[in-house]
């Protein structure tokens, strides 16, 4: 008699996963958004800020001195281009390029650029991977820190934890027998999280420490800075703004949408979760954390690992969070036909009339 084979597809008990979308229910996370008048929206704030830190991990690194080195400073035609390291703790050294338009209005406005998945920060301020200097746009990011750059703005550009000059050397592995290279994002990210970590709460410290060092700069004043990001770059910018005061405004690019749609409902790269995130709710009640500061959501139609209809809802009930501060308006987007990547046609104009230049 043959074996009658069972299909997941008539039988979802069979999936694995099936039992825990069912305990998924962020509807009932213990520190979501329920907020209902602008004094509770901000105790709230003051409640549960703490919390998310301390569960993103590494906020506690011992901190010294940033040791700011400049290493080069090119003549970029309508800006210079500096290169600093700096230290944001004892064991991390932070490359950081530092976009000054020239003849800027002192103190000026800055805008933190945080770049996503690639080759790293040189491709948002006009480098090919090997640095050699490039003439034309290319590729999803477009520049954005440059243009930012154009715009008027100092522009901060780190070299993000696990990528370019920040990936692992993994030399030591055999090869001849099989071993494969990680990527340097899969092995922080696990290796965080085996520590009761994340990868994206080194990169949130390393951002606070950069807003640190851009405070010690007189050309920057130091109450006008904003954040821009795309894709993983958009996941460091959110988190970044929702625990930091000091980013006054921001563009989160080709990421917030719903963690039930995107993050959690197909491939993404490991660096994109954090153990025990479910307890905060969805993106549509973190972005409480950052209202009523203004936020532009920059999402295109044909972004399929961030999907348009999800990204409508997120900001439909984000708009219902911000209410509750006053502010609905505040949360803005430019929903653009494209696929993953930089639109531009209204973050510029936006950070601009945010950071009052």
């Amino acid at each position: 008699m043959a074996t009658k084979i069972l299909r997941s597809s008539d039988h979802p008990d069979l999936q694995p996963s099936q039992l825990l979308w069912d305990l998924y229910q962020p509807h009932k996370a213990p520190y979501r958004f329920q907020a209902t008048s602008p004094k509770t929206a901000r105790d709230w704030q003051a409640d549960t800020r703490p919390r998310l830190e301390k569960l993103l991990g590494f906020s506690d690194l011992p901190c010294g001195d940033l040791e700011p080195v400049t290493i080069e400073r090119i003549d970029c035609g309508f800006y210079f281009r500096e290169k600093i390291l700096i230290r944001p703790s004892r064991k991390i050294l932070l490359p950081v390029y530092l976009l000054i338009p020239k003849n800027p209005r002192t103190p000026s406005a800055a805008v933190i650029a945080c770049h996503g998945h690639g080759y790293g920060v040189k491709d948002i301020v006009g480098l090919w991977e090997d640095g050699s200097e490039r003439s034309n746009v290319d590729g999803y990011q477009k520049d954005f820190a440059v243009e930012l750059c154009r715009h008027g703005f100092i522009v901060a550009a780190p070299e993000i934890s696990c990528f370019g000059e920040r990936q692992n050397d993994f030399s030591y592995l055999n090869f001849e027998v099989g071993q494969e290279s990680p990527s340097t994002c899969a092995h922080t990210a696990f290796l965080a999280s085996f520590l009761g970590g994340s990868a994206l709460g080194l990169r949130v410290f390393e951002g606070k420490r950069l807003l640190d060092y851009m405070e010690t700069r007189p050309e920057i004043d130091s109450k006008r800075i904003g954040a821009m990001g795309i894709s993983g770059g958009g996941m460091h910018t959110m988190y970044s703004t929702c625990l930091d005061p000091r980013i006054k405004a921001c563009v989160i690019s080709g990421y917030y949408s719903t963690f039930a749609a995107s993050i959690l409902a197909m491939h993404h790269c490991p660096c994109n979760y954090v153990p025990g995130l479910w307890q905060f709710g969805e993106m549509y009640d973190l972005i409480g954390l950052i209202a009523p500061r203004p936020v532009l959501v920059e999402a295109a139609t044909r972004d399929w690992i961030f999907p348009v209809d999800a990204v409508r809802l997120a900001v439909a009930r984000g708009r219902q969070v911000y209410e509750t501060f006053g502010s609905p308006d505040a949360l803005e987007t430019d929903i653009f036909e494209g696929r993953h990547e930089i639109s531009g046609s209204k973050s510029y104009e936006f950070l601009q009339a945010k950071l009052s230049m």
